[in-house]
């Protein structure tokens, strides 16, 4: 089965998309399928993946606001080269003109509508977030979620990345056909990798003794993490347990973030670890992973850290709500840090050995990226040959 998936997220320079579409291509590969991206760039080009897959380079005009990205203007291009790839089924995420160029093509395949995020929850809600509840805002979009309807009423099937995302369009009264959680790269991560020496030296640095509760916050910093409610949960807490928190990351908030510690003794700030091994040992060797974003519709992170053995401390809102469970996590009220920071003071009060254990036995149980690509390809085989018994049924009649 060959997918086509034409892709505005898709950037040398990217992020979890890219991520995703690499190990995607190579899974898929193995599986005896074969993934094709068209992603906008400066100039026209392929490049074949050693792994499997290919991505054809468009030319395109690049993201004024963000020139990591290139932006699709131009219909006719793709569609040209939709006829000639001729895909069995063919992907947009795009819910701009790359939605409606997949859906006014006039090729015969099975047309996806896969949703990465949600447009409302990554840009007004965070917008007017000390103006408006998330459900007033979603109410005064309600004109984006029928743009949405106008172009999904061309496409076989409406696809999100999870069971967090799916909730929300529901909501909105949109037709979800499918939830298709993603998964992690499972190798990199285990229990086994916990270090005591290395917890205690890290705790060391935060200036508490070996008994303090290590907290492990994982991500960019940048507004929609919602970094300052999680260090204003952990300072809280700090008034009467042990807790210390480190942060390990990069962003637009950064210099924000070392001003707002500056006199907090028990929280430090890293940068980025890109030694894979390394952070797996440090994401296993701290006592729980903390997370302040509500609006993320994969808890990609969570997930990490579970597989790691890691118990979890969160929002009750997006995907880390989706991951938690009361055996091995604490869950707060999304954008409260008072509430954060009573899930803090619960998390301590467990027995360590009992929530790890646990983590461990939930580790075993965490979602790979191969399994998702699996399960994909057999819910697009399902589409694929609904739609040639349907035209063979039209043929015959």
């Amino acid at each position: 089965m060959r997918v086509v998936d034409v892709n505005e997220y898709y950037s040398p320079t990217g992020g979890g998309v890219r991520t995703y579409l690499d190990r995607k291509m190579g899974i898929m590969a193995d599986l005896g399928h074969e993934l094709i991206v068209l992603a906008p760039a400066d100039e026209d080009s392929i490049e074949d993946r050693p792994g499997g897959g290919r991505i054809y380079w468009m030319k395109a005009p690049r993201l004024i606001v963000d020139k990591n990205y290139g932006i699709f203007v131009w219909d006719k291009p793709i569609w040209d080269m939709l006829d000639r790839l001729k895909p069995d089924v063919v992907e947009a995420t795009s819910p701009w003109r790359p939605a409606w160029t997949v859906a006014r093509w006039q090729g015969d395949a099975v047309k996806v509508f896969f949703a990465h995020n949600d447009s409302i929850g990554a840009y007004p809600q965070r917008w007017l977030d000390n103006i408006s509840t998330p459900r007033q805002v979603e109410r005064a979009f309600d004109w984006y979620s029928q743009y949405m309807n106008d172009f999904l009423k061309y496409y076989d099937a409406f696809v999100t990345n999870g069971p967090a995302l799916a909730k929300r369009f529901r909501r909105r009264g949109q037709r979800v056909d499918a939830s298709m959680p993603l998964g992690i790269e499972r190798q990199w991560f285990s229990p086994d990798l916990r270090d005591e020496k290395l917890r205690v030296a890290l705790l060391e640095q935060c200036g508490l003794p070996a008994d303090g509760l290590l907290l492990l916050g994982l991500g960019r910093h940048h507004k929609e993490k919602r970094w300052p409610l999680v260090i204003d949960a952990v300072e809280s807490a700090a008034t009467d347990i042990p807790v210390g928190l480190i942060l390990i990351g990069d962003g637009t908030q950064r210099r924000h973030l070392e001003q707002r510690i500056a006199g907090s003794p028990h929280i430090r700030i890293f940068r980025p670890v890109y030694d894979r091994i390394r952070l797996s040992r440090i994401m296993a060797s701290c006592d729980a992973l903390i997370h302040g974003s509500d609006a993320e519709p994969f808890g990609l992170v969570a997930s990490e850290a579970l597989a790691s053995g890691l118990p979890l401390i969160g929002p009750d809102e997006g995907g880390f709500a989706e991951i938690a469970d009361p055996l091995f996590a604490e869950i707060y009220a999304s954008r409260d840090a008072l509430s954060a920071a009573d899930a803090i003071r619960r998390m301590y009060a467990r027995e360590p050995a009992i929530v790890r254990a646990a983590a461990r036995v939930a580790a075993g149980k965490v979602r790979s990226d191969h399994d998702h690509a699996v399960e994909l390809m057999a819910y697009y085989e399902g589409l694929v040959a609904a739609r040639r018994g349907a035209v063979a049924t039209v043929g015959a009649a």
